[in-house]
């Protein structure tokens, strides 16, 4: 004989049903708490980036969804004890199905917003970017979501799914665009070529801060003090110099040229004792950075070299040669050394 029978025969379904019920929801919220206080005791004795995000995804994000599952399940036992008919037994199971996957549904989203939350954000997108993210992630779950529960009570979904493929092709064909620039920025976030703060130089000439990466523009400043609004797509198909890696750090190369009758050695000298002291002396230089200097061409009117000096960051480079220049010229003449101005054959 079925065991629903044999509690039916001798107990009423009237006290049976609800008492189980009870008994059932108790007893696996008890459970449910013993084991979130374990898990989190066990957590707390980790060292791991992770700690947090685990406590926080227990105690708070997985709650609701598990407590759905627990009443989900004392629901279908609660039928088991009741004479229902065919009809209200199968609202019964569609009800219990609709639970189970909104319990999913909460499970996974909650679960995928921690983790964009956690990483998008440290990222090279700002607020509005995050919010996009997190809400294209939200509605592909609840829409899967809802997929499959409409499968589950028997309703095709072929015919939505074809739908959806037709819909999704032409709002991809009218938001080409726009969808480019948004994957542009996506790979922009992951693989991080330019980063806010960073001074970088593009193939067109433009240059300055990154000011602000978007999901479909990226601001950069220059150093005017104007914005240039570049589309991420255009930004990524371009050749990009970024001052800023692997370091802040930049060789200052600045060219000189003296005259064929000048002391090698000691326009060498001079050169040298002016770039060390332009290294101390000037805001954004590198103190303890040695300069070098390396004669590199015999020109048609001076044999010319070349001094490296170092700054702290690209735009120093600017007051350390102006420095430079400005201290060098009065020790070449000091020490008799000329800089041409005139052709071969003409005088000095």
């Amino acid at each position: 004989m079925d065991w629903r029978n044999t509690f039916k025969n001798s107990i009423s379904p009237a006290l049976l049903g609800p008492t189980t019920l009870v008994a059932w929801l108790v007893t696996l919220w008890l459970v449910k708490r013993f084991v979130f206080h374990r898990l989190k005791k066990w957590a707390s004795k980790k060292t791991s980036q992770w700690d947090d995000a685990l406590i926080k995804l227990l105690l708070t994000e997985l709650s609701l969804p598990v407590d759905l599952l627990i009443v989900a399940s004392g629901l279908a036992i609660f039928t088991q004890f009741l004479p229902l008919s065919d009809r209200l037994d199968k609202a019964s199971l569609m009800a219990l199905q609709g639970c189970v996957v909104l319990a999913c549904v909460l499970l996974v989203d909650r679960v995928l917003r921690i983790v964009v939350t956690r990483y998008a954000t440290k990222g090279v997108w700002g607020q509005m970017s995050h919010g996009v993210l997190k809400g294209l992630v939200r509605g592909f779950v609840i829409g899967i979501g809802i997929l499959i529960f409409l499968d589950l009570i028997g309703i095709s979904i072929t015919p939505i799914l074809a739908s959806l493929g037709i819909g999704s092709l032409a709002v991809a064909l009218a938001l080409q665009d726009t969808l480019s620039n948004f994957f542009a920025g996506l790979y922009v976030a992951i693989d991080r070529p330019v980063e806010e703060g960073h001074y970088v130089k593009l193939e067109s000439g433009d240059e300055g801060y990154v000011q602000d990466i978007g999901w479909r523009t990226t601001r950069i400043r220059s150093i005017l003090n104007h914005i240039v609004i570049i589309p991420n797509a255009k930004l990524m198909s371009s050749v990009i110099k970024n001052y800023y890696l692997p370091d802040k750090e930049i060789a200052v190369p600045i060219d000189v040229g003296i005259h064929y009758n000048s002391d090698l050695e000691k326009a060498e000298k001079a050169a040298m004792d002016v770039a060390r002291q332009v290294m101390k002396t000037v805001p954004g230089g590198i103190p303890n950075f040695e300069p070098q200097i390396r004669y590199t061409a015999l020109g048609m009117y001076s044999i010319n070299f070349t001094v490296v000096l170092r700054a702290k960051e690209f735009t120093d480079s600017y007051l350390i040669k102006h420095e430079f220049i400005k201290k060098l010229i009065p020790r070449l003449k000091q020490d008799g050394i000329i800089i041409p101005t005139n052709p071969p054959g003409l005088s000095y």
